[in-house]
Protein backbone atom coordinates (compact mmCIF):
# COMPACT_ATOMS: atom_id res chain seq x y z
CA UNK A 1 0.00 0.00 0.00
CA UNK A 2 1.31 3.39 -0.85
CA UNK A 3 0.42 6.37 1.09
CA UNK A 4 0.84 10.07 0.16
CA UNK A 5 0.92 13.12 1.98
CA UNK A 6 -1.59 15.81 1.32
CA UNK A 7 -0.78 18.85 -0.34
CA UNK A 8 -0.17 21.99 1.01
CA UNK A 9 -3.73 23.14 -0.68
CA UNK A 10 -5.48 19.95 0.62
CA UNK A 11 -4.19 20.50 4.28
CA UNK A 12 -5.25 23.86 4.05
CA UNK A 13 -8.64 23.13 2.74
CA UNK A 14 -9.15 20.17 5.19
CA UNK A 15 -8.22 22.70 8.37
CA UNK A 16 -9.17 25.95 7.56
CA UNK A 17 -12.93 26.37 7.76
CA UNK A 18 -13.01 29.68 5.57
CA UNK A 19 -11.10 28.17 2.71
CA UNK A 20 -14.04 25.71 2.22
CA UNK A 21 -16.64 28.83 2.58
CA UNK A 22 -14.71 30.83 -0.01
CA UNK A 23 -14.41 27.36 -2.30
CA UNK A 24 -10.56 28.70 -2.71
CA UNK A 25 -8.68 26.91 -4.85
CA UNK A 26 -4.98 26.24 -4.56
CA UNK A 27 -2.68 25.80 -7.78
CA UNK A 28 0.90 25.88 -7.35
CA UNK A 29 2.16 25.48 -3.41
CA UNK A 30 6.25 25.88 -3.05
CA UNK A 31 8.39 27.04 -0.47
CA UNK A 32 8.90 30.18 -2.24
CA UNK A 33 5.23 30.85 -4.06
CA UNK A 34 1.75 30.09 -3.68
CA UNK A 35 -1.40 30.44 -6.23
CA UNK A 36 -4.28 30.69 -4.78
CA UNK A 37 -8.07 31.29 -6.77
CA UNK A 38 -11.21 32.43 -5.83
CA UNK A 39 -14.02 31.37 -8.12
CA UNK A 40 -16.50 34.06 -9.12
CA UNK A 41 -19.61 33.42 -7.05
CA UNK A 42 -22.35 35.79 -6.26
CA UNK A 43 -22.76 34.98 -2.90
CA UNK A 44 -19.60 36.76 -2.52
CA UNK A 45 -20.13 40.10 -4.88
CA UNK A 46 -19.74 43.44 -3.45
CA UNK A 47 -22.27 46.04 -4.56
CA UNK A 48 -20.70 46.52 -8.25
CA UNK A 49 -20.89 43.09 -8.97
CA UNK A 50 -17.20 41.89 -7.73
CA UNK A 51 -15.71 39.99 -4.82
CA UNK A 52 -16.12 41.74 -1.97
CA UNK A 53 -12.93 43.07 -0.18
CA UNK A 54 -13.24 40.36 2.76
CA UNK A 55 -13.45 37.24 -0.15
CA UNK A 56 -10.10 39.33 -1.57
CA UNK A 57 -8.51 39.59 1.76
CA UNK A 58 -9.13 35.84 2.88
CA UNK A 59 -7.82 35.07 -0.74
CA UNK A 60 -4.45 36.97 0.02
CA UNK A 61 -4.04 35.63 3.54
CA UNK A 62 -4.53 32.67 2.69
CA UNK A 63 -2.42 32.79 -0.14
CA UNK A 64 0.21 33.95 2.50
CA UNK A 65 -0.17 30.88 4.69
CA UNK A 66 0.07 28.85 2.01
CA UNK A 67 3.52 29.76 1.56
CA UNK A 68 4.35 29.86 4.98
CA UNK A 69 3.36 26.75 5.54
CA UNK A 70 5.67 25.80 2.13
CA UNK A 71 8.95 27.08 4.08
CA UNK A 72 8.42 26.56 7.10
CA UNK A 73 6.07 23.44 7.50
CA UNK A 74 9.45 21.68 8.75
CA UNK A 75 9.39 24.29 11.76
CA UNK A 76 5.86 23.09 13.23
CA UNK A 77 7.39 20.99 15.61
CA UNK A 78 8.69 24.09 17.69
CA UNK A 79 7.27 27.45 15.85
CA UNK A 80 3.72 28.29 15.53
CA UNK A 81 3.46 30.45 12.51
CA UNK A 82 1.24 33.64 13.13
CA UNK A 83 -0.02 36.45 11.09
CA UNK A 84 1.05 39.83 13.17
CA UNK A 85 -0.42 42.61 10.59
CA UNK A 86 -1.64 42.91 7.02
CA UNK A 87 -2.04 46.33 4.86
CA UNK A 88 -4.04 45.85 1.79
CA UNK A 89 -4.21 47.83 -1.16
CA UNK A 90 -7.39 47.60 -3.76
CA UNK A 91 -5.84 49.33 -7.29
CA UNK A 92 -8.85 47.95 -9.87
CA UNK A 93 -12.00 47.01 -9.36
CA UNK A 94 -11.76 43.04 -9.49
CA UNK A 95 -14.70 41.29 -11.67
CA UNK A 96 -14.73 37.36 -12.37
CA UNK A 97 -12.45 35.05 -10.65
CA UNK A 98 -9.62 36.24 -8.86
CA UNK A 99 -6.15 34.94 -8.33
CA UNK A 100 -3.75 35.23 -5.41
CA UNK A 101 0.08 34.88 -6.27
CA UNK A 102 2.01 35.06 -2.23
CA UNK A 103 5.93 35.51 -2.32
CA UNK A 104 7.73 34.74 0.53
CA UNK A 105 9.73 38.26 1.24
CA UNK A 106 12.91 36.95 3.13
CA UNK A 107 14.87 33.87 2.64
CA UNK A 108 13.99 31.09 4.94
CA UNK A 109 17.24 30.50 6.02
CA UNK A 110 17.54 33.53 7.40
CA UNK A 111 14.52 33.28 9.62
CA UNK A 112 15.34 30.07 10.46
CA UNK A 113 18.76 31.10 11.55
CA UNK A 114 16.93 33.66 13.90
CA UNK A 115 14.28 31.26 15.57
CA UNK A 116 17.59 28.78 15.88
CA UNK A 117 19.10 32.00 17.88
CA UNK A 118 16.36 31.79 20.30
CA UNK A 119 14.59 34.95 18.58
CA UNK A 120 10.61 35.22 17.38
CA UNK A 121 11.08 36.52 13.65
CA UNK A 122 9.15 38.47 11.82
CA UNK A 123 9.15 38.05 7.71
CA UNK A 124 6.92 39.55 5.13
CA UNK A 125 4.84 37.83 2.37
CA UNK A 126 3.99 39.84 -0.54
CA UNK A 127 1.03 39.07 -2.41
CA UNK A 128 -0.65 40.22 -5.84
CA UNK A 129 -4.93 39.75 -6.51
CA UNK A 130 -5.21 39.72 -10.10
CA UNK A 131 -8.39 39.08 -12.51
CA UNK A 132 -8.52 36.96 -15.00
CA UNK A 133 -6.73 39.42 -17.64
CA UNK A 134 -3.97 39.91 -15.63
CA UNK A 135 -4.82 43.13 -14.28
CA UNK A 136 -3.62 43.28 -10.83
CA UNK A 137 -6.67 44.73 -8.62
CA UNK A 138 -5.09 44.42 -5.20
CA UNK A 139 -2.10 43.74 -3.37
CA UNK A 140 -1.39 42.79 0.21
CA UNK A 141 1.95 42.85 2.86
CA UNK A 142 1.52 40.39 5.57
CA UNK A 143 4.17 40.41 8.33
CA UNK A 144 4.23 37.05 9.65
CA UNK A 145 6.20 35.98 12.87
CA UNK A 146 6.99 32.27 13.95
CA UNK A 147 6.09 32.15 17.84
CA UNK A 148 8.43 29.98 19.45
CA UNK A 149 6.82 26.62 21.36
CA UNK A 150 7.69 27.25 25.14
Amino acid sequence: MSETLPSTGELLTATVPMVRTLDLQYGETTAEHAVVHLPDQPAFHNHVGGPHAGAMFTLAESASGAVVLGAFGDQLGRAVPLAVRAEIAFVKLAMGQVTATARLGRPAAEVVAELDAGQRPEFPVEVSIRRADGAETGHMTIVWTLRPNT
